[in-house]
């Protein structure tokens, strides 16, 4: 996914307020706990293309800074986890495989696979 995308969905719930009309037929909505807004077309206006979508996932890898705390001090570990094992990963950590605190999830694409 663009920036361009990233960064247009981060103004609309920084924007979020009922008071506000929509903008561009963009509305925040709420399911299962969690802000979403459903995005139809891309930041060039076509149509998302799954295979192209998931194409992309299999490129993607995420840095997840967790914080422990270790002989008394704050450390910070750093995981490389594929886009494919994002959600085990997550899921270790409530069902207590994996503590600490995640601090950060950050994108990035391995040298090579992009």
């Amino acid at each position: 996914m663009s920036d361009d995308i990233n960064k247009k969905v981060i103004n609309i719930f920084s924007r979020h307020n009922s008071e506000l009309p929509p903008v561009n037929n963009e509305r925040v909505k709420f399911y299962a706990g969690f802000n979403y807004v459903k995005l139809l077309k891309d930041s060039n206006g076509n149509k998302f293309n799954a295979e192209s979508l998931v194409k992309y996932s299999k490129t993607c890898h995420y840095i997840v800074r967790v914080m422990r705390e270790l002989d008394g001090e704050v450390v910070l570990y750093n995981y490389d986890v594929p886009n494919d094992d994002l959600f085990k990963f997550l899921k270790s950590f409530e069902e207590n495989t994996l503590d600490g605190k995640i601090i950060e999830i950050e994108k990035y694409f391995p040298e090579g696979l992009a």
